[in-house]
């Protein structure tokens, strides 16, 4: 998890770093997400776990699923939440349009690539993307260990 700030007053709380691996991302979108109490307390303290979550829309309306939001540690049992719940987004009724249109293309499917705070709103980036083939997964760590041995490089001279 990573807690550092980008520009613009927004604290990423989670990256989903396995989705650019597994995926091909075409576009992203910045959603808001429907929570309790406890779960912004938990979004807050950094608890969140991106990693197996997708997206799907049902009823012109989206959904997030997979995604775990551990409990709040501070509140009971009673008052607290399931961690793997079923989560509404918040989009724009025309981004909800397009993208109905695109993920009934073959081989499109939606999946959360980050979520962070924004003017402390929790809001989720939902990235519309295709799946990638073994070879594709390789061309990337082969590009990724020569970036790392140019780096290796450049630091001894």
């Amino acid at each position: 998890m990573n807690k550092a700030h980008d520009s613009g007053g927004i604290k990423v709380i989670s990256v989903n770093r396995k989705a650019r691996f597994l995926y091909e991302i075409l576009e992203t979108y910045e959603a808001g997400i429907a929570l309790t109490g406890t779960e912004v307390k938990s979004v807050r303290a950094g608890r969140v776990n991106l990693q197996d979550g997708y997206a799907l829309i049902r009823d012109r309306e989206v959904w997030l699923l997979n995604v775990n939001i551990s409990p709040y540690q501070a509140s009971s049992l009673y008052f607290n939440h399931e961690p793997k719940r079923t989560r509404k987004l918040l989009l724009h009724r025309h981004e909800i349009s397009k993208l109905i249109g695109k993920t009934e293309q073959k081989g499109f499917t939606l999946v959360p690539t980050r979520m962070y705070l924004k003017q402390g709103l929790v809001k989720v980036e939902i990235a519309l993307a295709k799946g990638k083939k073994l070879r594709d997964k390789r061309e990337t760590i082969k590009r990724r260990e020569a970036e790392r041995e140019m780096q290796r490089v450049v630091r001894r001279f």
